[in-house]
């Protein structure tokens, strides 16, 4: 596999307080299954959707015990560089990059509006295993902010994004592209409004896929998520939005499952 273009979502994974009731929750929910975990690596645990890596659940490490959250890792082919330009455009380093044994590079920043991702310079685990198509997998995701205007700035500034504004008086949707001509769209972001609790920090929202997305909502509020949006029929697949039973954000969609026109949209600088 070569290697990503920088910027290219590639893993994602979620610390919890309580390791063994998220993978019992994400193992019905999505289907994972369950490697065993790294004491090396602080337990690490990766999830498999059907034999192919796909994400990673891990304990806290002392003193950083909180909100569970999902994070969401951006391609690099140099770690220390892309730290740099992180730094050097209003960003903020959460951990510094850090050689992983064999398996890669990784650092945590934050952008300056407060959203918080990580960055993973690939070694012998180069992300993903599996396709968005594939249940259980990961399939996209959305930076959810307050603040667009700087968001939009760091991150088209340090991956070099092109973007397009959807056309929607209704939301303030953009897209964050990569290729020369834009062609690879790889991440979304949405202005947060006033529905969004005031408490509630900025961040990226994934989504993984699922074969039927009301199963999955179903399967899961019943083990204690609540519904947050949804589900709803979209031009790219039928979704909802959920916090788990630890308070971590995703999202399930259908791919299968679409309706509706594409949404209109413009190239913005």
């Amino acid at each position: 596999m070569a290697v990503q273009p920088e910027g290219t979502p590639c893993w994602a994974d979620a610390m919890f307080s309580d390791v063994e009731g998220a993978k019992s929750f994400y193992g019905e929910v999505l289907g994972w299954t369950f490697g065993e975990s790294s004491s090396d690596y602080g337990n690490y645990t990766q999830a498999y959707a059907d034999g192919k890596a796909v994400a990673a659940v891990v304990p806290p490490m002392p003193g950083q015990e909180g909100q569970s959250a999902w994070c969401l890792y951006l391609a690099s082919p140099d770690a220390a560089a892309t730290a740099a330009k992180i730094r050097d455009n209003g960003g903020e380093l959460l951990m510094e990059p850090m050689q992983v044994g064999e398996f890669g590079t990784m650092c945590l920043a934050r952008d300056p509006s407060g959203v918080a991702f990580g960055i993973w310079q690939g070694g012998v685990h180069e992300g993903f295993e599996a396709g968005p198509e594939k249940p259980g997998a990961y399939c996209w995701a959305e930076v959810f902010t307050r603040e667009t205007e700087k968001s939009d700035t760091f991150f088209q500034t340090v991956f070099g994004y092109s973007a397009k504004q959807v056309q929607d008086d209704a939301m303030d949707f953009r897209m964050y592209n990569l290729g020369e001509n834009g062609e690879n769209t790889v991440l979304g972001r949405m202005r947060m409004t006033d529905d969004f609790p005031p408490e509630m920090p900025p961040y990226i929202n994934v989504y993984f896929t699922v074969g039927n997305c009301d199963d999955a909502v179903a399967t899961a509020t019943k083990l204690g998520a609540v519904l947050r949006f949804g589900p709803m029929d979209s031009p790219f697949g039928r979704f909802a939005a959920m916090s788990d039973p630890q308070g971590a954000n995703f999202s399930v969609i259908d791919v299968t499952t679409t309706a509706g026109e594409m949404p209109k949209s413009a190239d913005v600088g």
